[in-house]
């Protein structure tokens, strides 16, 4: 995969229409990563073909269900404009910061933070999945890349890529395509989602919204309601 053509993703908006394909799955196991050699699921490695239940990829490994696996969080995307972000940030991580390599499941043309929104539900090849909500970077990210301050850096720019939950089981495969079926909340894209999270200054009301979204991942909502006791 390259990066040519990333200019058509700047659209910020997706329709039913839109010509969305599969560009990139990426499956790994688990290995150390770190000077304390923690076991990860970061390292991908690119197949044809993936088999998908309601907890991802079959064979696919999350190592920390904290913060990813599980049905709310059952795969990642993340979009290739994001990495071009990343590279002109940082021009000399141009073979390093490439598909699959922050551990993503699925690459996707047109597809980005500020187009994909929460609840979006899409049908990929067999597979129909929600968006559930984004995924916040982690210190893995710059250990596999060996970039300091990268996770700062994807969070300030809102370019996380996000988590679905799988409504329906089935195969995907490189050149699939992708429909969108449903959007249930016009306005909520993924990069406006986390900017709001990440800004200290986010009024009560703001995100009593946020928490009320059709299909958000039921964590966030409980995370956002506590957060919101903690606002005046």
């Amino acid at each position: 995969l390259t990066h040519k053509g990333l200019k058509q993703q700047k659209r910020n908006h997706l329709s039913s229409g839109s010509n969305m394909r599969v560009l990139g799955l990426f499956t790994g196991t688990t290995r150390p990563i770190g000077s304390k050699n923690s076991p990860s699921g970061i390292n991908k490695r690119p197949v044809a073909e993936v088999e998908v239940d309601y907890l991802g990829i079959k064979g696919d490994i999350q190592v920390d269900k904290r913060y990813h696996g599980g049905p709310e969080r059952a795969l990642h995307q993340y979009a290739l404009l994001s990495y071009e972000t990343i590279i002109k940030r940082h021009p000399l991580m141009h073979r390093r910061a490439i598909p699959g390599s922050i551990g993503e499941n699925i690459t996707v043309s047109l597809m980005h933070d500020k187009n994909v929104n929460i609840g979006d539900i899409y049908r990929i090849g067999q597979v129909d999945v929600q968006v559930s909500s984004p995924r916040i970077p982690c210190w893995k990210i710059e250990e596999k890349l060996n970039q300091h301050g990268l996770v700062d850096f994807i969070a300030k720019q809102q370019i996380t890529g996000w988590y679905y939950r799988v409504l329906k089981e089935g195969v995907i495969a490189t050149g699939d395509n992708i429909t969108l079926l449903s959007r249930v909340n016009p306005s909520l894209s993924v990069a406006t989602f986390v900017k709001q999270h990440f800004d200290s200054n986010t009024s009560k009301d703001t995100l009593q919204g946020l928490s009320q979204a059709q299909g958000l991942d039921p964590e966030w909502q409980d995370k956002l309601n506590r957060r919101m006791l903690r606002t005046h």
